[in-house]
């Protein structure tokens, strides 16, 4: 058997065990996703008149419109969120011996992390399609996408879901323990605040404008907005891809050097 044959199947065993250790083990995963769903009905419930208001600019608009606003921006921080859970997951790898045990096998080295990689992207994708259905449950709707654009728009959440489990899988791997790693990973849900997903960049302070407009998620915001809702994209295409891009290989240098160091 060559060795990509071996990598593949190796990969594949470990894709099981990560989605089976998360379906004996759902509360983490449900905390996670609850995070962003209270958030969206709290903030179009709760914040929606007033928010719209602002959004409208002049008092014309209504909750719909800010909910349709406000969804991009919830999708990105579920992905955020749910990454968590790999950050989580590996520390606990680490620390529970079953690694050294992984390094004893004959079994391809690189698996281990492939496994928790693309089982985190799966779950990342099924928890963007819950908070999706949520959204659309309360009154969410597109305004004319195609089904190019919506296969685009899925391309993305699927990118940066990788891009970012890439990240927290590195954080992962250098926490001591997993309260630890889910601390560390805790930027990948606060960044969204940061950036266009609940108020417009113009309606920041001047001097924080440009952190929050080329920060990684300001841009795949603005891109999903235009995708769905048919606003301007502008230069975020190409800059959210490239953030993705950029985030992806350094999580990926840095989780592999990580991980193929000697243990002590």
């Amino acid at each position: 058997m060559s060795s990509l044959s071996l990598a593949v199947r190796d990969s594949g065993t470990m894709l099981r065990r990560n989605l089976l250790h998360a379906r004996r083990y759902p509360s983490l995963t449900l905390n996670l996703l609850l995070t962003p769903i209270m958030m969206l009905l709290l903030f179009v419930y709760i914040f929606g008149d007033v928010m719209s208001a602002g959004i409208g600019g002049g008092g014309g608009a209504d909750r719909s419109e800010y909910l349709a606003y406000l969804v991009p921006g919830l999708l990105l921080m579920t992905i955020g969120g749910t990454t968590i859970g790999s950050a989580v997951s590996v520390a606990m790898d680490m620390t529970e011996g079953i690694i050294a045990r992984f390094r004893t096998m004959a079994i391809h080295r690189g698996s281990v992390l492939v496994g928790h990689v693309v089982g985190s992207v799966l779950q990342c994708v099924l928890s963007v399609v819950l908070v999706g259905a949520v959204a659309v449950a309360i009154g969410f709707r597109t305004t004319d996408a195609t089904v190019v654009e919506w296969l685009l728009a899925l391309g993305l959440l699927a990118l940066v879901s990788l891009a970012l489990t890439w990240i927290a899988v590195g954080m992962g791997l250098v926490s001591p323990n997993a309260e630890a790693a889910s601390n560390n990973a805790m930027p990948l849900i606060v960044l969204p605040f940061l950036s266009s997903a609940f108020v417009p960049i113009d309606a920041m302070p001047g001097w924080f404008q440009p952190i929050a407009e080329y920060q990684p998620f300001t841009p795949a915001i603005e891109t999903l907005r235009g995708l769905l809702l048919g606003s301007e994209i502008g230069h975020n295409g190409w800059l959210a891809v490239a953030w993705c891009v950029v985030l992806a290989a350094f999580g990926y240098v840095w989780s592999q050097r990580v991980f193929n160091r000697d243990p002590k």
